[in-house]
């Protein structure tokens, strides 16, 4: 093997590449140095028993670029939001006219999701959509409670969370109301749904993805 590999060249090919010709010690110590430059984490003797073992495609050995990591923006936990009372309104915000916009706005967006609302629409759709829909902004009627105290209390949702609705009255008091052991309404249109709270236990985002069943009956 290494008679083949150190062999001189013919003096036809030496003269085509414009080489000096060379002793077997010259090209040897060429060899020898350009292995080390394509590998130069190998060894010699590693070198060496590649080159007897089996063939050796040499080329040039780049070097490995670090991936870096992406580091993933964390949000804030429940405490701190807590802590800096993002979902707090101040007290000169609880103004039952300063969120009327927002009904408007609600009632576009519902128009919108139920193709207009037309006299002919079946009601089942309607209220499957309504189900899933975004309530911020919706005028609610309490109709039916476990708690008598609930009952008739209306006003626009403000906020909604997991186990609460957040509402302000045309009284400007904002009140929360649970869902569990309360029955809601709420009109659009003169189309009226009613919303039972303890099945209606999840966040807004939550719904959206949710598959609710048709109930005959169903109980506070």
């Amino acid at each position: 093997m290494e008679s083949v590999i150190y062999s001189k060249l013919p003096p036809q090919a030496a003269k085509l590449l414009d080489l000096q010709p060379q002793g077997s010690k010259e090209a040897e110590a060429f060899v020898n140095a350009f292995l080390k430059r394509s590998m130069p984490r190998l060894k010699n003797e590693a070198i060496q028993d590649k080159l007897t073992r089996k063939a050796v495609v040499l080329e040039h050995c780049p070097r490995r670029r670090k991936k870096e990591k992406r580091k993933k923006t964390k949000g804030f936990s429940a405490k701190q939001r807590r802590e800096m009372r993002l979902f707090e309104i101040k007290p000169e915000q609880q103004k039952y006219e300063l969120f009327l916009p927002l009904h408007e706005l609600w009632k576009q967006y519902i128009r919108d999701l139920c193709n207009g609302l037309r006299p002919d629409a079946q009601p089942q759709m309607i209220q499957a959509k309504l189900l899933k829909a975004d309530l911020h902004g919706a005028i609610v009627t309490v109709t039916k409670s476990k708690c008598p105290s609930y009952v008739g209390i209306t006003g626009i949702i403000l906020q909604e969370m997991k186990h609460i609705f957040k509402i302000i009255t045309k009284e400007d008091k904002l009140k929360v109301i649970p869902k569990i052991n309360n029955v809601f309404s709420l009109e659009v249109d003169g189309f009226i749904s009613h919303i039972y709270g303890s099945k209606f236990q999840l966040r807004a985002s939550e719904r959206s993805a949710k598959k609710f069943k048709a109930k005959g009956t169903i109980d506070l």
